[in-house]
C-alpha cells in the first residue's frame, strides 16, 4: 500500500494558560496551502483519508476528504510530540527572543520536544502507521499529521540517528511505500511543489 504523509497547513500562532496544551485552527495562508493539498491529491486516486486528532492536521485533510466524499479517520497517537505545550508559535515566527519559543533555542532539543520523551513518542507514532498500514492493504492514504511525527516514522524507515535531520514544511508531502512482507520503503520527502508560492521561506 501506499502512504501520503502530509504535515499540515500553516496554523495560528496560540498561546494557552489553562487547560490543554495549544490547538490552533489554520491560518488564512493555511486554509489556502490546504485546498493545494487538496488539489494535488485528488489526482492520486486515494482511497482513505487519516488525520491526527488535533485540529491543524484536521483541517488541513478536510478539503481533500470532502472532494474525495470520504470520511476522516482520526488517530490520536498521531498528535504532534509537543501536544501538551501551552503555545503553538509558527516555524517563521521562532525566536530567541519570544518568551513562548525561546526555549527552543537553549538546552536539550529532545526534552524541549517531546512532552513524554522521546522514545515513547516513537513508540506511539510508529505503532499508529502499522496500524494503518495494517487495516488498508493494496489501498493508497492520505495521513495528515506534524511535522515531528513524518520525521520520526521516516527515521524509523530510513534509521538515521537524529530525527531533527528531516524538516518538512507546511503541507509538505513524503511518500512511503508499504509491503505486506514488512518491506517499507520512503519514495520521497517533503515535496512542496504543489505550495511553493504559498510557503513563507
Amino acid at each position: 500500500m501506499d502512504l501520503y504523509i502530509v504535515r499540515h497547513a500553516r496554523p495560528e500562532r496560540q498561546v494557552v494558560d489553562h487547560g490543554d496544551g495549544a490547538d490552533p485552527a489554520l491560518s488564512e495562508l493555511g486554509l489556502a496551502q490546504a485546498e493545494r493539498i487538496a488539489d494535488y491529491l485528488e489526482q492520486e486516486q486515494i482511497d482513505h483519508v487519516v488525520s491526527s486528532t488535533m485540529l491543524r492536521a484536521f483541517q488541513t485533510a478536510e478539503p481533500l476528504a470532502r472532494r474525495l466524499g470520504k470520511d476522516i479517520e482520526q488517530i490520536d497517537d498521531l498528535k504532534e510530540s509537543d501536544h501538551r505545550a501551552s503555545a503553538y508559535v509558527p516555524m517563521e515566527e521562532l525566536s530567541p527572543d519570544d518568551p513562548h519559543s525561546a526555549h527552543y533555542f537553549s538546552g536539550d532539543l529532545y526534552e524541549t520536544v517531546f512532552s513524554d520523551g522521546f522514545e515513547n513518542f516513537e513508540t506511539r507514532v510508529v505503532g499508529a502507521f502499522e496500524q494503518v498500514i495494517a487495516a488498508n492493504r493494496s489501498r493508497r492514504v492520505a495521513v495528515f499529521c506534524h511535522g515531528m511525527v513524518t520525521a520520526t516514522f521516516l527515521r524509523s524507515v530510513l534509521g538515521f540517528d537524529d530525527v531533527f535531520a528531516v524538516t518538512v514544511d507546511y503541507c509538505g508531502l513524503s511518500r512511503v511505500r508499504a509491503s505486506s512482507s514488512g518491506v517499507r520503503s520512503v519514495r520521497s520527502v517533503n515535496e512542496t511543489h504543489h505550495v511553493r508560492d504559498l510557503i513563507e521561506w
